[in-house]
């Protein structure tokens, strides 16, 4: 018997050993085969991919597994005499470092369970670079594997296809980093994006297109334009062979918008944009992407003192505006809102000639005058010192307040400055022109006192001229201090024993009130004798105090 099965090529019914067999059955668990043997064996249908493209006919090569069980059937295992087949095969052509194919059969603790022959083990992190999170996906499928470790005592296996794929990288790197020469355009998939550019993989290498060579437009963040897995085409702008980096461009694609920029926005074309950042002192216009223009804050309006941009201007709006001027070097473009508009100062010199009588209403006080409204966007400006001729004004509030309808006349039109003069004191005659005639030394006058100081009184006179009393000039007695004397509002009578006519001054004295003509003379020469800063009797002085001390007031 055994000399025949020999001759036949089979060996001996014997547990361990393989046989060839012939499926006579296939049941919906089970398979039975014929392997020449007295009764017939059977093999678990879980053994086959798939128990329904079994055909009876087919034959197999089992393992025996057991000769005979409990109900006299051979036990047989497809499985395991494939595994003795397999194994011997895959130590033959398979040392540790070798390569070969298998299908990823399930998913088990810590890896996938993958058939190359046998079953070999595939740790999760050998699976690819990154180790994946979902591990269904490669179940089913068939894949190149490297032998990492083979253990013969277990007749196990593990594999890694994570070093086959870094392997194929690096040769691919190492090609691309030979063949690549700037200019390229590429393939490639967004790998990776942070604030300042995007990681773009070219199939073997990295490369790093930087947020400025994304868009001739402006950019906030790389993610308003890129997307994780996103494949895109790239220009290669640089490469470091040595360093392995490449640089890479996606706006270079396109041309350079500032290249024909002054054919495009020639100066004084009117354009669109929008406004993509107000700042401080202007606000940014996108014309087109890649080009963008600053309006100038002082380009807003000819005439209103615009603070900041965002006074008139919002985020997104689309406005119109003129091209101002060009500079293609330094990519900028100067913008212009109120030339779309008439300059008002072009027309000012001709509408309010000096000497013109204007109205309008007090629009603002400074320190320094008073500005009036003459039209929209048009304003005069009152000087203190062109209110009245004859009263000391320290601040335009004495006399004015925001709301007034005030008369004036203009004075001067400065266009280059964008400044009108105007003067209320020049609608009447300066009464100084003629105080000769109006009053002379020796005139006895009567007024209302307007202001105390130390050193002595204005009182009110005709013409709204003030005099001055010094306190030395209110009575032939000593006075310590005028407010004993003297109350604001009281009327007195007072000789005029000094006029100033350069200085605009005029000194009174209560107390020659009842002089006689010689006493008056008498009291003048002593006047005229002093030197300023001699006494403080010289009015010299006493107007120089009440300077002084209307200057204190004021602060």
């Amino acid at each position: 018997m055994e000399e025949a099965m020999k001759s036949a090529g089979q060996l001996p019914f014997a547990n361990g050993n393989i046989v060839k067999g012939t499926i006579i059955e296939v049941r919906p668990k089970e398979v039975l085969v014929d392997i020449g043997y007295k009764s017939e064996g059977v093999i678990s249908g879980g053994e086959f991919e798939d128990i329904k493209t079994v055909k009876v006919g087919d034959q197999i090569d089992v393992l025996i597994e057991k000769l005979e069980d409990k109900e006299g059937m051979v036990v047989l295992s497809k499985e395991k005499a494939e595994f003795k087949q397999n194994w011997e095969r895959i130590l033959s052509i398979c040392n540790e470092g070798g390569t070969i194919k298998g299908k990823v059969k399930a998913i088990v603790k810590g890896g996938l369970l993958v058939n190359i022959g046998v079953e070999a083990f595939l740790p999760a992190s050998q699976i690819d670079v990154i180790t994946p999170k979902n591990l269904q996906q490669y179940v089913g499928n068939t894949y190149d594997f490297k032998v990492v470790k083979i253990n013969q005592e277990r007749q196990n296996i593990v594999l890694s296809r994570r070093e086959l794929i870094e392997q194929e990288r690096l040769d691919r790197r190492q090609k691309l980093l030979a063949e690549m020469v700037p200019g390229d355009i590429r393939k490639g998939t967004v790998k990776n994006i942070t604030d300042f550019g995007a990681f773009i993989d070219l199939n073997g290498i990295d490369g790093l297109l930087h947020i400025t060579d994304m868009s001739w437009g402006r950019i906030g963040h790389p993610s308003e334009i890129l997307k994780v897995g996103q494949d895109i085409d790239v220009v290669v702008l640089d490469i470091n062979r040595e360093k392995e980096r490449v640089s890479l461009g996606l706006k270079q694609k396109l041309a350079n918008p500032w290249d024909s920029i002054e054919q495009k926005y020639p100066v004084g074309a009117r354009v669109k944009g929008k406004v993509v950042n107000l700042v401080p002192y202007g606000a940014f216009v996108e014309l087109e992407p890649g080009v963008e223009g600053l309006v100038h804050v002082t380009e807003l309006s000819w005439t209103k003192r615009i603070a900041k941009p965002s006074d008139v201007l919002k985020q997104d709006e689309t406005i119109e505006a003129q091209v101002l001027g060009i500079n293609r070097e330094e990519q900028k473009i100067s913008l212009g809102l109120r030339q779309l508009e008439s300059n008002p100062w072009d027309l000012a010199q001709e509408k309010y000639p000096p000497g013109t009588k204007v109205k309008g209403k007090i629009r603002n006080l400074t320190s320094y005058g008073a500005f009036i409204e003459l039209e929209e966007g048009l304003d005069g400006m009152i000087h203190v010192s062109d209110i009245s001729w004859t009263r000391k004004i320290n601040h335009p509030s004495e006399v004015l307040k925001k709301g007034d309808e005030v008369e004036a006349v203009v004075l001067e039109v400065d266009k280059a400055n964008q400044r009108i003069a105007v003067g209320i004191k020049q609608l009447g005659t300066d009464p100084w022109e003629s105080i000769d005639q109006l009053y002379k030394v020796g005139d006895l006058v009567t007024g209302k006192v307007t202001k105390l100081a130390s050193f002595g009184a204005f009182i009110g006179l005709q013409q709204d001229i003030d005099g001055l009393v010094h306190i030395s000039q209110i009575s032939e007695d000593r006075v310590d201090k005028i407010k004993n004397v003297l109350k604001v509002g009281q009327e007195v009578t007072a000789r005029v024993i000094k006029i100033d006519r350069g200085e605009r001054r005029i000194g009174l004295s209560i107390k020659a009130a009842n002089y006689s003509p010689e006493q008056l003379k008498a009291e003048q020469a002593v006047l005229d004798a002093l030197k300023p800063g001699e006494d403080l009797v010289a009015l010299q002085h006493a107007f120089d105090a009440a300077d002084e001390a209307s200057k204190q007031d004021e602060k």
